[in-house]
């Protein structure tokens, strides 16, 4: 009962969070949402501050374990793999759920790189950029970190595209700019060019 309390609490604040922003959404407000006391929230959480790093840490095994898993049981190429990934993002921006990336909201609200939530939410970029070059590694890339951080430049201005105007297209977009990318990058040298 104790543990699902919390992960109730965190569950209800990351989908708050999620609609309304982390400095936005109050103490009171995902304590009415959660149906707890006040009492109950600070038996599992010092501050707001705790609970949104709670909520980020869980947003982010979430997503990464997620992601990786619908990307194995997609099978094929790593070239197939990694443009799944921008399949997965060109659904996700139609879902009527989609209200952005809830570690861009998180570094946005919390801009000082030394906040620990801020530090959480970059950390999370990383992870998955470290992901998406694997994937480019074992695509045979010729520099497969160049290709992470193009493809999640590619990923992450589409979220951010179709969260502020809308634009579900851009995932669309995104999508054919990443085939591109990873022909250019996994592409043999030219005889000329030896």
């Amino acid at each position: 009962m104790v543990s699902s309390r919390r992960e109730h609490l965190v569950e209800t604040a990351t989908q708050l969070f999620s609609q309304h922003g982390f400095r936005a959404t109050g103490i009171d407000t995902i304590l009415a949402a959660a149906g707890v006391a006040k009492m109950t929230l600070y038996n599992h959480f010092k501050s707001k501050d705790d609970l949104i790093l709670a909520s980020l840490r869980c947003a982010d095994e979430q997503t990464r374990a997620h992601l990786a898993e619908d990307i194995a049981a997609r099978g094929g190429s790593a070239r197939t793999r990694l443009l799944a990934v921008f399949e997965d993002l060109a659904r996700w921006v139609e879902e009527p759920a989609f209200n952005g990336c809830l570690f861009t909201k998180a570094a946005a609200d919390y801009p000082d790189a030394r906040d620990p939530i801020h530090a959480l939410a970059a950390e999370h970029k990383r992870l998955l950029r470290g992901f998406l070059e694997g994937l480019a590694r074992e695509a045979g890339a010729t520099d497969p970190a160049a290709l992470a951080w193009q493809l999640q430049l590619l990923f992450d201005g589409a979220t951010v595209q179709a969260q502020i105007c809308g634009d579900s297209g851009a995932a669309t977009q995104a999508l054919q700019a990443a085939e591109r990318l990873i022909d250019a990058a996994t592409a043999a040298p030219s005889a000329a060019a030896t």
